[in-house]
């Protein structure tokens, strides 16, 4: 009896990491955002920020504040910028020693929620919910007192916002169909380029997330309905593509984010059998999958540093936060198989035999693989290495030393271009049995007569 497990495009379990953060949220609450820097991560929690090291390991609270919603990081990491909707203001944050720098007053623009960063100017989407007192005002961060500027129209939600390079998209989640508003600011003041029409475009409703490339020329919306992401070109404001509408198993998308690099993708979702989905930016395809078991991806959290992406989930059961850092999530996929015998004798030798793929290689070459044994009621115990042949097979002879399951591990750790890998067998071990059978040396058989042998 036995069940290999093969590693496709997901990583292995062990490299990433879920570190619980010690809050609680109800479903209704906007905080949970993410942002990273100066080796820190930082989320949003209310009356707080959780600030953890890139490893999850939690090193921190930045506390005192009110309504803490949406997030916003230098590029260098030395300075984060958090929206207090509790107390109608905008905070700088060193990031080094985690104090508050300076404190941006906003007493005419109600519930501050949402931030976006392009060069020294900070947006701002403010607005309480059903109350049509929202907008975007622009910060200009350079001044010693900074003076916000409001301009396009009034919302009625605060409105979701993105910004890179010359461009800033923005929309208002509470009115449906969804117009996505695209402006310049390159100049002294933000001007219009035109409007990305809901209607026109499929009755795009209930804005979720923006995410917008480093140049600012393309911008991905994540709305409700219809449950996909969308790629808008920011100067023709025209469609150019769409990820993750033919996959069922992703639920509902909740979280967009665009690698620095712009060759990828993130999406995040809720109540699907997959929770991060990454896309090739340039073809569209599904590069990477993976789940967390322990919720769903909170609406807008989700943030690349490297190679990972980190994202903030709650928990249904009791709006438990977690911090999710899914490792290595844009390098090439590898796949490990292992092909064990179907049944083992203990203190007799078993051979396995597997092959290691890289993707975009012909053949990997020699690759070192950790092996481990683990029988059902005993400890690990690390094998000798195993090193692939040239074109990725390999083989191994063990002794299985416990009668009952045993399981197999094979593991490759990776390299800069591909994730790691991992294949495990499970297989019945048996004690080894003898049957005798005793009797005469001899014996003599009657037949009847009238039968052929007589």
């Amino acid at each position: 009896m036995t069940a290999g497990l093969i590693t496709t495009l997901a990583p292995a379990a062990a490299a990433d990491s879920t570190t619980d953060l010690g809050v609680s949220l109800s479903v209704t609450s906007k905080s949970g955002d993410v942002a990273v820097g100066g080796g820190k991560v930082f989320v949003s929690a209310e009356n707080q920020i959780v600030v953890t090291d890139t490893a999850g390991v939690l090193s921190g609270a930045i506390a005192g504040l009110s309504g803490a919603q949406g997030l916003a990081m230098r590029p260098d990491g030395t300075r984060l910028y958090a929206a207090l909707r509790g107390l109608n203001e905008v905070v700088e944050i060193d990031t080094a020693t985690l104090a508050i720098t300076r404190r941006i007053a906003l007493p005419s623009n109600p519930c501050p929620s949402y931030l976006a960063l392009s060069g020294d100017r900070l947006w701002v989407g403010y607005g309480c919910q059903h109350m049509y007192n929202g907008g975007v005002l622009g910060v200009d961060l350079s001044a010693a007192v900074p003076a916000p500027v409001e301009f396009g129209p009034n919302t009625s939600y605060a409105p979701i916002l993105a910004a890179a390079g010359d461009t800033l998209v923005f929309g208002d989640p509470g009115v449906m169909p969804t117009d996505l508003l695209v402006y310049d600011v390159g100049g002294a003041s933000p001007t219009s380029r035109g409007v990305i029409s809901g209607s026109a475009n499929g009755e795009l409703s209930n804005l979720l997330d923006l995410a917008i490339t480093g140049d600012g020329s393309k911008v991905v919306s994540s709305f409700g309905s219809p449950n996909r992401f969308d790629v808008w070109d920011t100067t023709s404001l025209t469609r150019t593509r769409t990820y993750g509408e033919e996959s069922a198993s992703h639920g509902s998308w909740r979280a967009v984010a665009i690698s620095p690099d712009g060759e990828h993708v993130a999406g995040g979702s809720w109540r699907g059998s997959v929770d991060l989905t990454l896309f090739d930016t340039g073809t569209g395809a599904t590069t990477y999958t993976t789940a967390n078991p322990v919720g769903d991806v909170v609406q807008g959290s989700l943030a690349f540093s490297g190679d990972d992406v980190f994202s903030v989930l709650r928990a249904s059961r009791d709006g438990r936060l977690h911090l999710w850092r899914a490792e290595d999530t844009t390098l090439s996929g590898s796949t490990l198989t292992l092909t064990p015998p179907d049944w083992s004798i203990v203190s007799k030798p078993l051979t396995m035999t597997g092959r290691l793929t890289l993707s975009g290689e012909p053949a990997p070459g020699p690759q070192q693989l950790v092996v481990t044994r683990r029988p059902d009621h005993g400890a690990a115990t690390t094998l000798p290495a195993v090193t692939t042949a040239a074109d990725g097979t390999f083989t191994f002879t063990d002794t299985s030393t416990a009668g009952g399951g045993t399981t197999w591990e094979v593991r490759w750790n990776g390299d800069s271009d591909h994730r790691a890998a991992t294949a495990s067998a499970f297989i019945w071990t048996r004690f080894p049995a003898s049957l005798t059978l005793t009797g005469p040396r001899r014996g003599s058989s009657a037949a009847r007569c009238g039968s052929p042998a007589h």
